[in-house]
């Protein structure tokens, strides 16, 4: 037995008569309802010249009334994305409701002088980054009748072993409200994934920007809608470099990812197929001027022809600032139902996006 039937009523058979004060007789009770003793003898004789089959008791939208159902117990999420980004940029606490940094943007520069020459001071110039906070939220509400009688379920399908929470798999049961809670933990982390990649807070104030947004035109290689080559790699990375940066991961579309596979296979030297990656996986890995360069393919990135692209990031300058990470909090019980919420409080910034490049506007 399972849910709140079996906490009550342990290992009874369904429809056992456990109270009767009166010493009523009862009836015979089927599935379909009430029926009298009476009228089970008047079928006996019908009942006992047929061959008992599956089609007994006529078809139902889940099958025959003699034959019980039996459900797969792992629920699967067809809807489900990777969120590698998310557990690879790193996290680091934000106090206030803005992510403020100062950056240099020009300095003066050393000079050269005679001997016992005049000396005069050059200026740098300073400045204040400011970002603000946004937040994230995912809703869920159950009922009380559904946590009753809903049975315990395996989410394998959900949150695969390895996967991108790193946290249940296939042996992990639970009621309704833990599987409620758990698929919206995982629609946040979708979320927060989602804005990582293509946020833009000046078409929705909402919003953080995200990698695209950020990056915008700067050291970009645009392919106008033309085949990737590899020299557009080394471009790319060559763009970065001279502006001070160091790119250590690439992310792209899946489409951009084969098109990458497929170039190396003429130059192998670009490609080590068994490299482990953070994330737990075998990806390509570049090797470029400035050293090896993992690349992740992102769920979250088109493949039509004209808008494939792919962005190589300088880690040391990427942070996702948070005032408050993931909390479960539970909300007003105004009726027969449990409704709770899930929350995050951050924003992306790219302190120097002039030490990163993208190729865009790949074609097919």
């Amino acid at each position: 037995m399972s849910g709140n039937y079996g906490v009550t009523f342990l290992d009874t058979p369904n429809h056992t008569i456990y109270s009767n004060p009166m010493g009523v007789a009862m009836k015979g009770v089927e599935y379909s309802g009430n029926i009298s003793l009476e009228s089970l003898r008047n079928k006996h004789k019908e009942i006992a010249m047929k061959a008992l089959s599956t089609t007994a008791g006529g078809a139902g939208t889940a099958g025959y009334a003699m034959v019980p159902i039996f459900v797969d117990p792992r629920v699967i999420d067809q809807t489900r994305k990777y969120t590698p980004l998310v557990e690879l940029i790193p996290r680091v606490t934000n106090q206030g409701m803005y992510a403020d940094y100062n950056v240099i943007t020009a300095k003066g520069g050393g000079v050269t002088a005679l001997e016992d020459a005049a000396l005069t001071e050059t200026d740098t110039t300073y400045d204040r980054a400011s970002t603000p906070i946004k937040f994230l939220y995912a809703v869920g509400r159950v009922t009380g009748p559904a946590i009753a009688a809903m049975p315990s379920w395996t989410l394998g399908g959900l949150f695969p072993a390895g996967g991108a929470t790193g946290a249940f798999n296939d042996q992990n049961a639970t009621n309704a409200k833990q599987m409620e809670v758990l698929v919206k933990t995982r629609e946040i982390r979708e979320l927060e994934e989602s804005l990582i990649i293509g946020g833009d807070a000046s078409t929705t104030a909402s919003e953080f920007s995200g990698i695209v947004k950020l990056l915008g035109t700067t050291n970009t290689v645009d392919k106008a809608s033309t085949a990737l080559t590899l020299a557009d790699i080394d471009k790319a990375i060559q763009n970065a470099f001279d502006n001070g940066g160091r790119p250590n991961l690439a992310v792209c579309s899946s489409g951009v990812f084969s098109d990458l596979l497929g170039l190396l296979t003429a130059k192998i030297g670009y490609l080590q197929s068994s490299e482990q990656v953070f994330w737990g996986f075998s990806t390509i890995v570049l090797n470029t001027m400035v050293g090896k360069i993992p690349v992740i393919p992102s769920m979250f990135l088109s493949n039509a022809s004209g808008s494939k692209a792919i962005y190589f990031l300088d880690m040391s300058v990427v942070e996702m600032r948070v005032l408050q990470d993931l909390t479960y909090e539970d909300l007003a019980k105004t009726n027969d139902s449990e409704k709770f919420m899930l929350k995050i409080y951050e924003a992306l910034i790219i302190k120097a996006p002039s030490f990163c490049s993208s190729i865009t506007g790949i074609s097919a």
